[in-house]
């Protein structure tokens, strides 16, 4: 299927066939127990002015139309789903006394509806809030999520990147735990020295007009948990003063702060202390944190591992909520670019992108391996996926009824496990024959396999609903009616890499790729080296470490592979994404980190405005860091190829919007691997330019670097021979070719245009010689009348000349348009126009 889809998709034009993961994630937020519609605390982030709205419920009815049932309580209620409900847009919901008052749109009078759980209350925005229960904790909370999601988009890659990860919850991997306090009345004389301290001097004076006003009182109702997190941890904004005051905070004084911060109400006033305290336990004060006599519960994340193997686990924010999310890709994708003025009703959000990648899922059933399955209790999707009947599943070891029997009377491994996959065990016992559990891979040769597999139905058709509430907020934050088309383009391109230390297989040495930080950013030149490479380590799903061929396909092409990769160059140029990436399975030799940070990137990208995921502001304001060429041992490590890697700075301002303490969450070893060990550090690097020059000499020597457009041609070039036209790959010339302005305005981007012209026309031409030859075909009369093939000759007739046209040409400006395949591109000999065709 992977081959017969790329294979059509290069012939046809306009699209790409990709290996990829992709996920809509909708921004979540702990609204605590009110939620009143302020549309500067409904954004994505919270904006230093105050916002205007004017989404009124009368126009989201005008949108909705025939799809909701309009009450005489001036509400309305979704068809399809009846436990949605849209509200006017001054609904003010209180959980305490469960109700959503607001005005009747028609007569202005008072209104309450009943909120209950399993209820979604949508704002005329687009906003929506539903009622849920904490999972260890006996308390309730609204919980409001964005109506426009972040599209994160994992192209290129390998096996073990974490294509499926990006479209998991975080829910299955958030631990929760009481907040811990030591001594009660000390412990919170510091938290009130920390409070009422005064901030107004903390900002370097180069920093202050790029800061919001420190001196507001931590406490204050305008200054947000996230600014609290950025202004009590270090950060080279800030004065030398500031910064010894913030690193002698003790982290469990700066978790009780965040706590009190987030629970925080206007009129508590100074007496805040009075709603906290702990138990008396044998005469003698706890540790465990209360809030007017309910206990605080905590959630903490697992990123990575210790040296022995450990948990490493950290505070999340007391308000954070992981993101909704709909899956959108996994393995087998379909994608198209497209101009974006040619794409109805999309939002501000993607503004600064010319072109607009829209992609689709092409399987029904997904080929999934739960690397953290292993873990009972920890991959919840996966018990309850292999617990359900139609299961198809391939390398899980063969239990008979006495071993399902010895696993369930386990109690420290059983008790771990969700409900359904307990119940599967359980009743497996009385079925006889063989059975299998989600944590017990097949042995080989006594060890547990890492390639376990399973097909999963697709969960956006396992569970529409979650897709038709997608739809329904950003139909009324763009404006456009249930009849319009709802379109999610792309919004982030997020690769993956799976990294390794140093190892062995069969014997024979791996050598390391684990010289990334969590994220990286590369410039298409450095971007498509990788890609071109697709380099591996130790893959559970290959033979072996080398290039597997996440862009070109390897075994899966039945064409040169140069074609999959202009494509993907063109399509990367007019986009303008910016070709991010996140590492999987080691950071450095020292930090496991397996699928954690796969799992982290997209909770961050939607807590990101657009601005703020662009490359060049993050660049520009040291967010982003270059890793430099160096020497080691009288030898040039080529240390540029990994392009930029995310800074102090980026840790400390944007993973403040989901951890406590985020600096120690991402610590310096792990921003800089190579302070771990050097030598593995550079032996990564010349790993992976040598796999690079390898796969890159290919092309030469098969003949089809004929077929590599320009750009690609000049990255082959430098891989293979370290130079193109004795130029390096870092020279403005060579650079300028990457540009979407060298893109629309060259002779080769042209060509691609008038190949899919080409092909058009030769569709149409087609298309209308047979409709002439069935008008000819005695007896046919009455069934061409049925059919109307009068008519449809006259339209393809009229389609000949569309796609004839100059029109249709320019209109085509801003696709990939069509790879001339194995004609190549011929550039020496195209000068001025490309002639076109028509004839």
């Amino acid at each position: 299927t992977k081959t017969q889809i790329g294979l059509t998709a290069n012939i046809f034009g306009l699209a790409e066939e990709e290996h990829a993961g992709g996920a809509l994630a909708f921004k979540a937020v702990n609204l605590g127990e009110k939620f009143h519609p302020d549309p500067r605390y409904m954004q994505i982030i919270v904006p230093k002015e105050s916002v205007e709205s004017d989404y009124t419920f009368k126009n989201a009815m005008e949108l909705l139309g025939d799809s909701v049932t309009l009450h005489p309580e001036g509400y309305a209620t979704d068809k399809e789903y009846s436990h949605i409900h849209i509200l006017p847009e001054d609904m003010d919901i209180n959980l305490q006394s469960q109700t959503a008052t607001y005005k009747d749109p028609n007569t202005g009078e008072p209104r309450s509806l009943r909120v209950l759980p399993d209820n979604v209350y949508v704002h005329p925005s687009g906003y929506k809030v539903r009622v849920s229960k904490h999972p260890k904790a006996p308390e309730w909370r609204l919980i409001g999520t964005v109506p426009e999601p972040t599209y994160c988009h994992k192209p290129s890659t390998v096996s073990g990147g974490g294509k499926s990860e990006i479209s998991k919850s975080l829910n299955d991997a958030v631990i929760h735990g009481p907040v811990f306090i030591g001594d009660y009345d000390q412990d919170m004389d510091v938290v009130d020295s920390v409070i009422n301290r005064d901030y107004s001097d903390c900002l370097l004076p180069e920093h202050i007009p790029y800061n919001s006003d420190t001196s507001r009182p931590i406490l204050s109702p305008n200054r947000t948990l996230g600014s609290v997190i950025k202004l009590l941890t270090p950060d080279d904004c800030y004065t030398d003063e500031h910064n010894k005051f913030v690193e002698s905070i003790p982290n469990s004084i700066r978790a009780i702060i965040f706590a009190i911060k987030s629970t925080y109400k206007a009129e508590m006033g100074n007496d805040w202390r009075k709603f906290f305290s702990v138990d008396i336990t044998n005469g003698v004060p706890g540790h465990e944190l209360k809030f007017e006599d309910r206990q605080l519960v905590g959630s903490y994340l697992r990123v990575g591992f210790s040296k022995n193997g450990t948990w490493r686990n950290y505070k999340m924010r007391q308000d954070f909520i992981a993101a909704d999310k709909v899956q959108m890709e996994d393995d087998i994708t379909a994608s198209v670019v497209v101009p974006r003025d040619q794409v109805y009703g999309v939002p501000k959000e993607y503004s600064r992108h010319e072109s607009l990648k829209i992609s689709e899922n092409c399987e029904w059933r997904l080929f999934q391996r739960p690397d953290d399955a292993i873990h009972p209790g920890y991959d919840k999707q996966t018990e309850l996926d292999m617990s359900e009947k139609g299961l198809l599943a391939a390398n899980f070891q063969p239990l008979q009824s006495d071993e399902v029997k010895h696993l369930t009377e386990q109690i420290y491994f059983y008790d771990k496990f969700t409900a359904p996959m307990q119940n599967h065990m359980t009743k497996s016992l009385n079925e006889g024959d063989y059975n299998i559990c989600s944590a017990k891979p097949r042995l080989v040769e006594g060890t547990p396999t890492k390639n376990p597999r399973y097909l999963q139905v697709r969960p956006d058709l396992a569970v529409p609903e979650d897709r038709y509430i997608a739809e329904l907020g950003a139909r009324l934050y763009r404006k456009i009616s249930v009849t319009d088309p709802c379109i999610f383009p792309v919004a982030g391109v997020l690769g993956g890499r799976r990294n390794n230390p140093p190892d062995t297989l069969n014997g024979m040495p791996i050598r390391p790729l684990c010289v990334y930080n969590p994220i990286h950013f590369q410039e298409l030149p450095e971007l498509f080296m990788d890609y071109v490479c697709c380099v591996t380590g130790k893959s559970p799903s290959t033979t072996g470490a080398g290039s597997e061929g996440a862009l070109s396909k390897g075994p899966f092409n039945a064409i040169g592979a140069t074609a999959d990769l202009n494509n993907a160059l063109v399509s990367m140029i007019l986009t303008d994404y910016g070709g991010y990436s996140s590492a999987a399975g080691w950071i450095g030799p020292n930090y496991r980190v397996d699928h954690d940070i796969s799992l982290i990137v997209p909770e961050l990208w939607c807590r990101m405005t657009s601005e703020e995921r662009d490359p060049k502001y993050l660049i520009e304001n040291g967010y982003l860091e270059p890793v430099e060429d160096f020497s080691y041992e009288g030898r040039d490590i080529p240390a540029s190829r990994l392009g930029y890697r995310i800074s102090k700075r980026f840790v400390h301002d944007f993973f403040c919007r989901i951890f406590d303490n985020p600096s120690g969450v991402f610590t310096d070893e792990m921003l800089q691997p190579e302070s771990q060990d050097l030598g593995v550090f550079v032996d990564g690097i010349e790993n992976i330019a040598q796999a690079m020059e390898k796969s890159a000499k290919v092309y030469f020597e098969d003949g089809i670097i004929e077929d590599a457009c320009p750009p690609l041609r000049a990255v082959l070039h430098v891989m293979a021979h370290g130079h193109y036209n004795g130029k390096s790959i870092k020279d403005p010339e060579i650079r300028g070719m990457f540009t979407r302005e060298a893109l629309i305005n060259s002779n080769w981007y042209r060509s691609r245009l008038a190949k899919k012209q080409t092909n058009e026309i030769a569709l149409w031409k087609r298309h209308v010689a047979y409709l002439e030859s069935f008008l000819e075909r005695p007896g046919y009369e009455k069934e061409a009348n049925r059919l109307d093939i009068n008519d449809k000759l006259e339209e393809a007739k009229k389609e000949v000349d569309y796609v004839s046209s100059p029109k249709y040409l320019d209109s085509l400006v801003g696709t990939i348009g069509a790879d001339p395949l194995h004609d190549g591109y011929n550039m020496e000999e195209r000068e001025g126009n490309v002639p076109l065709d028509t004839k």
